[in-house]
């Protein structure tokens, strides 16, 4: 049941033994992450850095530099969905080698996958040691590859931490539309203000994520016409994105990612205080101890507290909560706000979605891909054909975030080097 955790303990093990790695734990270090009383009054304005080692460097022509280059710790601030300031922290990599390719050195925003809500899950400090091991919380660096996959090319990478993952001051908004899409483009805002980085202000700059990630690069594609008008962008990719959170609530019920429904509503429940008897109406004991309890989570801690677990178990009337969810109008709405496809990017689009993706509903991915087609977007609707689900596992899930990171990465330097993206939309609808 939780062989992808297995696997990554498993191989975590071996890189301990081998003495490549060692296990983050809380530090001294950990202050950085403690925001300031008053923030700067500028999206993406710089509150503090530091410089960070990398995990796993890798050997350049067996000589004393590495790969991929050098990293810096960074808080930025930004705007959250109730409109207040919020501090960020997050990671810039400069890279060691040289963009060969037109103009100035191109910068990626990347925005990882789930990880989980907990401070200890934050992904500059998987970056940092790539297992960490924290207040009894644990988490790998899965998304590193990817990231390392554009350094390679000479592309500068900055990654969120996304409001609330890291920083202790508050609850990680996992999956809130625009705490994710601002903290996405805060930190590009935030790379660009480095001193003594390679990044200019003429940079092209992509948006990039898979998962959570998708669904943050999608809502970051959306709001920059208006939120950050100024930026260089030039492509998004946007990979099996929860762009639809209700029809997500179904796919992802009784799988082993059932506890990322909890973090949503974790998510949404500040935003909307007159949700707070609804919720309530709806959950029973359990269900309420559990949305507490899940409040400090890493993606472990959710596969091994509610891996394969029915929400109808949380439930006062014993459905589930997709059932339940339709009976308070007021939940419905707060939901559908946080819809993406409704505002159009003018950015091309890359979109990736397993057909039998057993997580994340392939058919409101597609939908999402339809929706921009339809607001005269260029999408390139790319679905990975898949003949069966893995039942709850996330292999399907997690199938396309492997077999795409080659193709995705080069759609993305194809746009940094100025040539047209081809849109599918007119054949769109057919494909799977």
């Amino acid at each position: 049941m939780y062989r992808p955790a297995r696997i990554a303990a498993v191989a975590a093990s071996g890189l301990l033994a081998l003495g490549l790695l060692t296990p983050a734990t809380s530090t001294a270090a950990n202050d950085f992450y403690t925001p300031p009383a008053d923030l700067p009054a500028a999206n993406g304005a710089l509150v503090k850095t530091e410089p960070m080692k990398l995990a796993i460097p890798v050997p350049k022509n067996l000589g004393s530099s590495t790969l991929p280059g050098s990293a810096t710790r960074i808080m930025y601030k930004t705007t959250d969905d109730g409109g207040d300031a919020a501090a960020v922290s997050g990671v810039y990599i400069e890279p060691s080698k040289k963009w060969t390719g037109s103009g100035d050195r191109p910068l990626v925003s990347f925005s990882v996958g789930t990880q989980g809500v907990g401070d200890a899950c934050a992904p500059s400090k998987t970056l940092e040691s790539f297992i960490v091991s924290e207040n009894g919380k644990f988490m790998v660096g899965y998304e590193i590859p990817a990231i390392y996959n554009f350094l390679n090319e000479g592309v500068a990478v900055v990654i969120t931490d996304y409001i609330g993952l890291g920083t202790t001051d508050r609850v990680h908004s996992y999956m809130n539309r625009e705490d994710q899409a601002h903290a996405v483009l805060d930190a590009a805002r935030a790379a660009l203000q480095l001193p003594q980085t390679s990044v200019t202000p003429d940079s092209p700059i992509g948006l990039y994520g898979y998962s959570q990630g998708g669904g943050a690069s999608g809502a970051a594609a959306e709001l920059a016409p208006t939120y950050a008008p100024e930026l260089n962008l030039k492509g998004a990719y946007v990979g099996g994105p929860p762009a639809d959170l209700y029809e997500v609530m179904q796919s992802a019920d009784n799988t082993l990612l059932t506890g990322v429904i909890p973090w949503t509503i974790n998510a949404i429940a500040p935003y909307h205080p007159d949700l707070a008897p609804y919720i309530g109406q709806l959950l029973n004991q359990s269900g309420r101890d559990y949305l507490e309890k899940s409040k400090d989570q890493c993606v472990v801690d959710a596969i091994l507290g509610a891996g394969f677990k029915k929400t109808s178990s949380w439930t006062n009337s014993g459905k589930s909560a997709s059932v339940e969810v339709k009976n308070y109008p007021a939940i419905v709405a707060a939901v559908e706000e946080q819809r993406i496809g409704k505002l159009k990017p003018k950015v091309p689009v890359l979109v990736i979605t397993g057909t039998k993706d057993d997580v994340v509903d392939h058919g409101q991915a597609k939908q999402l891909a339809l929706d921009w087609c339809a607001e005269g977007v260029n999408v390139n609707y790319d679905p990975t054909i898949q003949l069966v689900s893995s039942g709850g596992l996330m292999l399907t899930h997690l199938g396309p975030l492997i077999t795409g990171m080659g193709n995705s990465k080069n759609w993305m330097i194809d746009r940094f080097n100025g040539k047209t993206a081809s849109s599918n939309c007119s054949k769109a609808r057919f494909l799977p």
